[in-house]
């Protein structure tokens, strides 16, 4: 059973997010628009605009993603019965504050869901626990406020650096993205794995790297394309996606009871509050303006410059749409493709963990081109024929290890 929901969620994962991308790439191009301005050229005219506000599209996403996971919570409660359990419940809401209590027998902290017995003078045995409230920064609001904070800061970021480094380096960096979600589970959570996990890291990360490294090697490329801020940026990049995937894990591990598309639909949900006031709040066009009207000296190394507010994200992305119909396909697709991916990505996380979830989703990018060698005859060099023989080894030591505790497994229950 559990090979079987593997692949569905890679499958899931794979076919989502590919299709996924079209729509991201599509909305990368100019829209013609339907509304006549006169001084704009008739060749501007005809290859329209690009659409203005990224913050837009993942504030999109977001209430997609909230909708997907309450659907298919509503649904799972249907099928199992459980709809009389009230909308509170199915959505996980008790959870937020219940959760956040440990029980102590004789001074030990236990896990939350944990229980304990006592055994009293005639033989019978008790169940004896004390709650004790948890500090606020390890409660589950808190978590989940964290891990949705890292992944809206992690886009921008992103997209900020890939304004100083070329796509081949991003998708490079992109690539060694296992090495910081292990590192910090082990370092911020104390979580402990098999040692054959860091040889399949090791693996993976080098294989995926030479896949990427050396399919530019035919290439020409500019030197010095990628400067020292934005390698910077792409490591805080890096780094923000290992706590998000390393605080997921932590919030599986201690809330048990607590399921994959519930906490989607509180990230989401989150997501959707932090955004929020930047699309419908005016921001300064030139946020560096305020600078100069602070206090010496911090203001007299920088010209004045009067403060100018720019209009409120939402009612640009409103006016594109109304001016520009052809983008809203591909801003429903991108928003529902994204949601629908989702759901595959939390099914990984809550029942194979983030070390898998990112394993598949660094190889997507090497089965696609896989598929188009096959499908389009395209073809690889020698030393991406030697990454994919890296990759595979390493996902070979993955799978001979689960047979191995599988029949172990099987052994013990016999």
């Amino acid at each position: 059973m559990g090979v079987v929901r593997l692949g569905v969620c890679v499958s899931g994962v794979y076919a989502a997010f590919l299709l996924w991308a079209i729509a991201q790439e599509r909305l990368s191009a100019p829209f013609p628009s339907t509304s006549f301005r006169p001084h704009t050229s008739p060749e501007h005219h005809s290859k329209g605009d690009k659409f203005p506000s990224p913050l837009f599209l993942n504030y999109a996403q977001a209430v997609a993603s909230s909708l997907s996971a309450l659907c298919y919570l509503l649904f799972n409660a249907w099928k199992n019965g459980n709809l009389h359990k009230g909308l509170r419940e199915i959505i996980g809401y008790n959870q937020l504050f219940s959760i956040g209590k440990v029980k102590t027998i004789k001074g030990e902290e236990i896990e939350p869901n944990g229980k304990e017995k006592l055994i009293n003078g005639n033989g019978s045995s008790v169940n004896h626990q004390k709650s004790v409230a948890k500090p606020w920064k390890k409660s589950l609001p808190a978590l989940l406020l964290q891990v949705s904070l890292f992944q809206g800061l992690a886009g921008p970021i992103g997209f900020l650096a890939l304004r100083h480094i070329s796509y081949p380096t991003m998708v490079l960096g992109k690539s060694c993205k296992l090495i910081p979600v292990l590192l910090l589970n082990v370092l911020l959570y104390r979580r402990k794995f098999s040692p054959h996990k860091y040889l399949v890291v090791i693996l993976v990360t080098i294989g995926i790297s030479l896949f990427m490294l050396l399919a530019e090697s035919g290439k020409k490329k500019k030197a010095g394309n990628d400067s020292a801020w934005g390698l910077w940026l792409l490591g805080i990049n890096l780094f923000i996606d290992g706590l998000t995937n390393s605080t997921q894990d932590q919030i599986f591990s201690t809330c048990r009871s607590f399921s994959g598309q519930q906490m989607m639909f509180f990230m989401s949900f989150f997501t959707q509050l932090l955004l929020l006031p930047a699309l419908i709040l005016p921001i300064p066009s030139n946020p560096l303006s305020f600078i100069s009207h602070l206090p010496s000296p911090i203001s007299s190394t920088i010209s004045s410059t009067p403060i100018i507010f720019a209009k409120p994200e939402i009612l640009n992305s409103i006016s594109f749409i109304i001016t520009h119909p052809d983008c809203l396909l591909p801003i429903l697709a991108y928003a529902l493709l994204g949601g629908l991916g989702q759901l595959f990505i939390f099914e990984t996380i809550q029942h194979f963990g983030s070390l898998t979830l990112v394993m598949v989703t660094v190889t997507r990018k090497l089965f696609t081109m896989l598929l188009s060698v096959v499908v389009f005859e395209h073809t690889l060099t020698k030393g991406q024929w030697i990454g994919v023989g890296v990759v595979f080894g390493g996902i070979g030591v993955e799978a001979a290890m689960k047979r191995r505790e599988m029949i172990q497994r099987t052994k013990k229950d016999k």
